[in-house]
């Protein structure tokens, strides 16, 4: 595991991976894939495992059953451990396929298109 929260890395299929994010929806995933590979990033997604939460014991005379719990959110990596998602977008790394520079809001899809020309701390009041 990294030293501190920005940098986090683990193997994920077998190869080591810096992680862009964790518990991701299937929606978010097939977003992050196309912008990551798009950036010429090699992205890989595993399933999250499971929260740990007690089991409840079977009443007398019943048989315990396990249920396996659906697959519903991922961890998503990429290959280069050293990236950081924070360093990458706010350092302006990361590019649209036009070559837009990825901003705050539109990597976090609280706005449908990506636009550059006002600074986020501006956007505050709309991000509402």
């Amino acid at each position: 595991m990294a030293l501190n929260k920005n940098h986090e890395y683990e193997d994920l299929d077998g190869v080591r991976c810096g992680i862009v994010e964790k518990n991701v929806k299937p929606e978010r995933l097939s977003f992050l894939k196309n912008l990551l590979k798009a950036n010429g990033y090699t992205v890989i997604a595993m399933p999250s495992p499971p929260a740990k939460a007690a089991t409840p014991k079977p009443a007398e005379g019943e048989d315990a059953v396990e249920i396996a719990p659906a697959i519903d959110t991922f961890t998503v990596g990429v290959t280069d451990y050293t990236f950081n998602p924070i360093n990458a977008i706010f350092g302006r790394l990361l590019k649209t396929k036009d070559g837009e520079i990825i901003t705050w809001a539109y990597w976090n899809q609280q706005l449908p298109v990506n636009d550059d020309t006002i600074p986020y701390f501006d956007k505050k009041e709309t991000w509402k």
